[in-house]
């Protein structure tokens, strides 16, 4: 069993996605910018400000570094005002069976929520800890950048042996894999099971459920 996973949140944690995609589409239309949910999928990890940069430059429309901010802002108004995402079906299985074994759970996320402990001790009181976090404040790159994976680990004092990465997105697979720590894919979302494997995971489930089933037969 390994000693440490290292849980992206959005689309692992939280069923989340759908209101990020439509707080993404409705903001970014206002300057222009077009956004599908594949977007949002395939762009999942980086930083928000790095996802408004890379659409804008795809589409040649101009964002100053003010414009950045106030874009940013908007989505993140935009989101909370849909209510935010529910967590993820069954995830509390697999964090109250890590919970029982001593595992440590650590949250890796681009996000840059300032509230982001008050949100996780909302909804799974207890199992997640302030020191166990890495979010956008702490890293220079986000994910593909293998930098939040490899701070969780640092942090951690294991071995990379020891430490697995859960993710649903092909960059925070890619973040985990250049990072060196073996790597699941879950499959919550829009893309496909193939998405998640050329993307490099190690396995790939389709749900919660298969991987809290896979956790149970671990020695």
């Amino acid at each position: 069993m390994f000693q440490a996973f290292f849980f992206d949140m959005d689309g692992v944690l939280f069923d989340s996605m759908p209101n990020h995609i439509l707080a993404w589409s409705e903001t970014l239309a206002r300057y222009g910018i077009p956004f599908t949910a594949r977007d949002c999928y395939l762009n999942e990890g980086r930083t928000s400000r790095d996802v408004i940069m890379l659409l804008a430059n795809r589409h040649h429309v101009p964002v100053s570094e003010e414009q950045l901010e106030v874009i940013y802002h908007e989505k993140t108004a935009s989101y909370r005002r849909r209510g935010g995402g529910k967590p993820m079906k069954d995830i509390d299985l697999v964090l109250h069976f890590l919970e029982q074994r001593h595992v440590g759970i650590w949250v890796v996320t681009g996000g840059g929520q300032t509230d982001l402990y008050e949100q996780l001790e909302g909804f799974f009181p207890g199992i997640f800890h302030p020191e166990k976090m890495i979010t956008a404040f702490d890293v220079k790159h986000g994910k593909p950048d293998p930098e939040p994976y490899l701070k969780a680990w640092e942090r951690s004092r294991l071995d990379k042996s020891q430490c697995c990465v859960v993710e649903n997105a092909p960059l925070g697979i890619k973040a985990g894999k250049a990072a060196g720590l073996f790597t699941i894919g879950v499959n919550t979302g829009a893309l496909t099971r193939e998405d998640l494997e050329q993307a490099g995971a190690d396995i790939v489930f389709d749900n919660m459920a298969q991987l809290h089933q896979w956790l149970l037969a671990q020695p």
